[in-house]
């Protein structure tokens, strides 16, 4: 869709306005309700943060963010699907309930109407980015086993590399349309920054995503300690979340809101990304390899991606159970399929297949 300037959309809506001036304002739930009945499967969601007075109402696929205004009668800017901006009378709290104008309600209403009723083009994941942890002079965990009566080093970055470069073969054939990412596919060193920095390189259209998998292989000062474990960002973490670019297309009063947005939203598919890697484990190892669960940590590559990231532990390579299947051909091509599995369902989800 052709981004509309700021300045011609101010002037429709204020021809609109003269229509709509005398609409009542409605509650909530009469505000729910009259967009529920535009909405293909009536899925409506409200959300609001009272802290940072920010507002966001899903329909379908598709969402309009806003701010609670603080008293009646004030005007401001609402954001629908990241692309399009107007200007009407914000929604106001009123002896402790929300009101929303019937301006707001019938501009939204309308706004949806139009891309439901367009809706044509269709959400996709352009580029999955892998990221095989360490490399080079940084070997990551290192953990002993003994092979043919030998003492044998490993190093999680052979490890992940492996795993890595099978799940990059795997998605190219399953997905010769879409971009199929690593960060490192021999064993080279790159820094954090340099990993996060190639992620948010990567330029995507308007109804496209890009997901981040960092992989990695653990270490436990209890040699009983094993199993896969996958991470996501904190809940309560506050990270700017804006390209510069898009910076550039929004008057500054609204990033806040736009920021506030796009991060609710790449948390929410960080969790169902992780949720879908865990599932992928579980049904290629069953009780072979146990699960220790989803868990949040603002881990650098994950916290400085500006998109759904997640950073997979494979197993531990300091535990003897894990590390023969993290070394041998059958549990490496067990992992990979793991991720593989995870990653092709979270997309078939995403993209409504």
């Amino acid at each position: 869709m052709t981004r509309i300037s700021i300045f011609r959309l101010t002037i429709l809506c204020s021809l609109f306005f003269i229509h709509c001036s005398l609409l009542p304002a409605l509650s909530l739930e009469e505000t729910l309700n009259t967009l529920r009945t535009i909405c293909p499967d009536n899925s409506i969601q409200f959300r609001w943060d009272p802290l940072f007075r920010s507002g966001t109402i899903k329909s379908g696929d598709h969402y309009g963010s806003f701010l609670i205004s603080r008293q009646e009668g004030e005007s401001g800017y609402l954001l629908v699907d990241n692309r399009e901006l107007f200007n009407v009378p914000m929604p106001y709290n009123k002896e402790g309930a929300l009101v929303f104008p019937g301006e707001f309600v019938s501009v939204l209403s309308g706004i949806f109407t139009r891309l439901h009723e367009n809706d044509e083009i269709k959400f996709r994941v352009s580029t999955i980015i892998i990221d095989p942890g360490h490399g080079g002079r940084d070997p990551g965990t290192i953990g002993y086993m003994a092979v043919n009566g030998k003492t044998v080093s490993i190093y999680e970055k052979d490890i992940v590399l492996k795993v890595g470069l099978a799940l990059r073969d795997q998605l190219i054939k399953k997905y010769p349309n879409k971009r199929i990412m690593m960060t490192r596919d021999t064993d080279i060193h790159r820094t954090l920054e340099q990993r996060a920095d190639m992620a948010n390189a990567v330029t995507v259209k308007a109804n496209e995503a890009v997901i981040f998998i960092s992989i990695h292989a653990n270490w436990g000062s209890n040699p009983n300690a094993r199993g896969y474990e996958v991470w996501h960002i904190t809940s309560g973490n506050r990270r700017p979340v804006m390209k510069p670019s898009m910076q550039d297309n929004y008057p500054s009063d609204i990033q806040a809101i736009l920021n506030a947005m796009l991060e609710e939203e790449y948390k929410t598919e960080s969790i169902l990304l992780a949720n879908y890697l865990l599932s992928g484990f579980e049904g290629v190892f069953g009780n072979t390899l146990p699960s220790r669960g989803r868990k949040a940590n603002d881990w650098f590559v994950v916290k400085n991606s500006r998109m759904p990231a997640v950073l997979v532990e494979l197993g531990f390579v300091s535990n003897i159970q894990d590390a023969q299947i993290m070394t041998g051909s059958e549990g490496l091509q067990k992992l990979t399929r793991s991720l593989y599995n995870g990653i092709t369902n979270y997309i078939s989800t995403f993209e409504h297949e």
